[in-house]
């Protein structure tokens, strides 16, 4: 596998994606952030890297005030469509994350299923999402990422992985390189009905993963602490055993 153009991130996103499997846990994910978090109807939510608002969307539903933001225009569009057909007050905004300029405006931000961390160019770029978190929290704010955990990718990478969801099948394969500690991840979903070839994966995204040392040194710097990690979203504490990390964190 070899990796593809550095702003790969700009190109690769369509409506394909609602076809995998792990959308299915959407509601049971939200169920999670709003015990762990402890939200409230009152406080405003910003959703980085939305995608189609299946995070945001669900929120609305639960009465929750959100915003999503995504660079991905069918996406944004798709968000929107559902929204104003459900009757939903979700807002959602086309932007790269790193052009936005909100000021202690939202009381809980999150980054889940990645929420394009890690996903930029080189350290710096990255550093910049983490930027906008910091900036959007109001003091006191809440601040809650789910990402694959570099520590996992240090022990069990290369790997490839088969998952059945109700409408299709995903394929995933992993390489790492520890040096720079950037996940190369290639990946194929096959709805169910389509004619079952042998895939190929020929080009990867680049995701730079990060430890929970180095996570908490980079919010440490923003003035935010980490409060609790956790390794899947019924609350099973991390470990270097299983590739989720999503971690809660607090600005002071």
């Amino acid at each position: 596998m070899v990796a593809k153009e550095s702003d790969w991130y700009k190109k690769i996103w369509s409506l394909d994606i609602k076809n995998h499997s792990w959308v299915e846990d959407t509601k049971q994910q939200i169920d999670f952030i709003i015990k762990t978090l402890d939200l409230r109807k009152d406080q405003r939510i910003l959703d980085l890297a939305c995608g189609f608002g299946r995070h945001s969307l669900e929120l609305s539903r639960r009465g929750f005030q959100v915003v999503g933001v995504d660079i991905t225009k069918d996406y944004i569009t798709d968000a929107e469509i559902t929204a104003k057909k459900e009757g939903l007050n979700a807002r959602f905004i086309l932007s790269d994350i790193r052009n936005l300029k909100f000021n202690q405006e939202f009381d809980v931000v999150l980054n889940l299923a990645d929420g394009a961390i890690g996903y930029l160019e080189n350290d710096s770029e990255n550093l910049k999402i983490f930027d906008v978190i910091a900036d959007a929290l109001k003091p006191g704010g809440k601040h809650f990422m789910d990402l694959c955990n570099a520590e996992y990718a240090e022990l069990h990478f290369p790997a490839t992985s088969w998952e059945a969801g109700e409408n299709a099948l995903s394929l995933s394969s992993f390489e790492w390189n520890p040096e720079k500690k950037i996940m190369l991840y290639g990946g194929k979903t096959i709805s169910y009905g389509d004619p079952l070839v042998k895939p190929e994966i020929l080009r990867g995204d680049t995701i730079r993963l990060y430890s929970h040392e180095e996570l908490d040194g980079i919010l440490e710097a923003r003035n935010m602490k980490i409060m609790q990690t956790y390794s899947n979203y019924y609350g099973k504490p991390e470990t270097s055993k299983e590739l989720q990390l999503m971690v809660y964190s607090i600005k002071s």
